[in-house]
């Protein structure tokens, strides 16, 4: 147990922020830095290919299909060997590891946050779309004003967990040099030798730790989101229920 807490001593900075500041970021903030912009930059990329799987346009529907599947029909570690090989190609020059890292989880992650979309717009009652157009709003005003806030509001606990997914993905970063925290674990191991299984628990402990906030976090937002649509059911109940009682009064 004493050489955990020694480990965590004498290489604890080293894990949380790899050589900063006087090298690259890197340990656990960039684990969490590369996943944050991940999320972000993949985000609305995934909403737009989520609307075009809705899409009244056969072709855009079919090139949206075909990104998710291509995307998600591949190990993560081939969309990482393609954007190390291709992203050059296509730009002149070459990029950082972390700059290749970032580029493959939007991709990567981009096909998924689209399913999560599309599962939200489909879960609403189509009768919300068909109320707005009756108000006189276009498709673009009811898809901005009425269907996307219910929609993302619903998928914010997938969203959430759909962000452990990309932090357990970014430790494939190692292979392209990227400093995140197997990287750091990595090095302190090759300082020790002799600790390997010590290090590599207390990185698995940092993840587990993480994650599972995360996923609790996310638990929470289901049932707060679930409880706040039975109140409304509720409340819509309470408001029917007096106006049927009059009218078969009335009657």
């Amino acid at each position: 147990m004493l050489d955990f807490f020694t480990i965590l001593h004498d290489n604890g900075m080293l894990l949380l922020m790899g050589q900063y500041p006087n090298g690259p970021l890197g340990g656990l903030l960039c684990t969490l830095v590369i996943s944050l912009l991940g999320i972000v930059f993949a985000f609305p990329v995934g909403l737009l290919l989520g609307l075009a799987r809705l899409a009244s346009w056969r072709w855009l529907r079919i090139f949206a299909a075909c990104w998710v599947y291509l995307v998600r029909g591949v190990p993560l570690m081939m969309v990482v060997f393609w954007t190390y090989f291709c992203v050059p190609l296509l730009i002149g020059h070459n990029i950082s590891g972390f700059s290749t890292m970032l580029c493959t989880l939007v991709i990567y992650e981009s096909a998924y946050i689209a399913e999560i979309v599309r599962g939200g717009i489909q879960s609403l009652p189509s009768g919300q779309y068909e109320a707005s157009r009756a108000l006189g709003m276009g498709h673009i005003k009811a898809l901005r004003l009425v269907i996307l806030p219910q929609a993302l509001y619903n998928t914010l606990p997938s969203l959430v967990s759909q962000l452990v997914s990309i932090i357990k993905d970014s430790t494939l970063g190692y292979v392209i040099n990227v400093p995140e925290l197997t990287f750091a674990a990595n090095q302190v191991n090759n300082q020790l030798l002799t600790k390997p299984f010590q290090v590599f628990a207390i990185v698995a402990l940092g993840y587990y730790i993480i994650n599972s906030s995360l996923t609790w976090f996310a638990n929470r937002l289901e049932r707060n989101i679930a409880n706040k649509r039975l109140n409304q059911r509720t409340d819509e109940a309470n408001v029917t229920a007096p106006l049927v009682l009059t009218k078969s009064q009335s009657q």
